[in-house]
Parts: C-alpha cells; sequence; structure tokens
C-alpha cells in the first residue's frame, strides 16, 4: 500500500513544492515520526540508509521508542556496466535480478569476483558505523526502512529486498519526499510505502531541505551509539 501523508508541517499545509520545505534531516525525521505515530509494531525495528537516512531515522526511532540501527546495501553492477544492478548484497545476504543476469548472460565467477568485492565494503562500512555495536535483530519484525528522501529509488528497492531476504515480517519504506513516479515505481517495493510529499517537479532532495549539509560516518556513529542506550531485547 502506498500511502502519501501530503500535510508536512503547519508551515506547509498547501503540499506546494514551493511551500514544502523542511528545516533539516532532524526535522523531516519529526515529521516522519509523527505521521508513522500508532501505524507501527511495538517491537520493530528503524533502519536508516546511511548517511543521510539516518538522523532522519534517529528522529523517527527517537519519537517512537523503537531501536534504530544501519542497513548497508552495495548494488551489484554487471562487470562491463556497473551503473546497472544485477542485485544487492547486505549482511550476509544476496539478491539477483535473475532477468538482468540472463540479459547480460554473466557468468559464475564474474558475478563472484563483483559479490566479494561490494561484500567487503558492505563488511567494512557497517563495522566502521557501527563502531563494535551488535546489529539489531530483525528477523520476524516490522521494519521501517528510512532515507532523507527518494530520487530514482534504486538504492530503496535494493535496500528493502536485502532486509526481506534477512527475516523481516514486514517492510515499510519511508521517506519525507520523492518524486511523484516513485508512488508507482515503488509501490511493489514494500508492504507499504510512507511518503510525506511527492513532487511533480522534483530534480534533487536537497531542494526540499532548507539544511541539507552532507552526513559524516562519524555523525552516524554517534547517532547510532545516542540510539543504543536503550533496553535490550
Amino acid at each position: 500500500m502506498v500511502r502519501v501523508l501530503r500535510d508536512v508541517g503547519p508551515s506547509a499545509p498547501a503540499c506546494n513544492d514551493q511551500e514544502v520545505r523542511f528545516t533539516d534531516r532532524a526535522d523531516a525525521g519529526r515529521r516522519l515520526a509523527n505521521r508513522l505515530q500508532g501505524e507501527l509494531a511495538a517491537d520493530a525495528v528503524v533502519l536508516g540508509l546511511p548517511r543521510g537516512g539516518v538522523p532522519v531515522g534517529y528522529e523517527v526511532a527517537r519519537a517512537l521508542g523503537l531501536r534504530l540501527d544501519v542497513v548497508v546495501i552495495r548494488k551489484l553492477g554487471l562487470p562491463y556496466q556497473p551503473e546497472l544492478a544485477m542485485g544487492a548484497v547486505g549482511e550476509d545476504v544476496r539478491v539477483l535480478n535473475e532477468r538482468v543476469l540472463r540479459m547480460a548472460r554473466v557468468d559464475a565467477a564474474e558475478l563472484d569476483a563483483v559479490e566479494r568485492r561490494e561484500r567487503a565494503e558492505v563488511a567494512r562500512r557497517t563495522e566502521a558505523l557501527r563502531a563494535g555495536r551488535r546489529p539489531v535483530p530483525i528477523a520476524g519484525r516490522e521494519v521501517v526502512v528510512v532515507d532523507d528522501g527518494i530520487a530514482t529509488g534504486s538504492t530503496a528497492r535494493a535496500a528493502c529486498q536485502v532486509v526481506r531476504a534477512r527475516g523481516a515480517r514486514r517492510v515499510v519504506l519511508a521517506a519525507p519526499v520523492a518524486p511523484s513516479s516513485v508512488s508507482k515505481t515503488l509501490a511493489d517495493a514494500a508492504d507499504e510505502l510512507v511518503l510525506l510529499h511527492v513532487s511533480d517537479h522534483f530534480s534533487a532532495v536537497g531542494q526540499f531541505y532548507v539544511d541539507f549539509g552532507q552526513t559524516s560516518d562519524e555523525e552516524v556513529t554517534a547517532l547510532l551509539a545516542l540510539a543504543d542506550d536503550r533496553p535490550a531485547d
């Protein structure tokens, strides 16, 4: 199910692209949390896409009393056309696009080489961002995948596929803003797609933020550490 929740706050009741502006990612996260209030399971887990999705996810998790973690994914690009994904990898899981693999005639050795490289990057990034903390268990739980905005949707789709492959019972994809086309292109990516605003005149996620400065790895690590001060499972 796709839900587009158009009222993003008192400063932008009309949902005009010129009026919809989030102060920063924290503001967007608080507004997203307000719209998700009462909609999620008590043991749901919020997973932020690094880097910019983590500050948004932190506010969602804090406001709703949920666990927060990071979901690091890497797309598996074709050996001779890396921008075209033949699949994706996350922690301990792999999802493949069989149609692309057949079309491109990628053999097992080529796939293995790309996968080894991208798995190493997933491991490196995850270890660096968690800074020694254990991953939050998601098997059998409702999971909310959060980003600061959706542009093409390819990374968000891959993240949802990876999360489902890790055993999530239900997957919700949530973001403050996306182009209008995403409502259709990502309708089947998750069990529910929640957007605060969709735009017919979308050029970049940053156009909907007053402050859209780059989020650093250090900020992500610090937010995960702050969120980790919570009861254990």
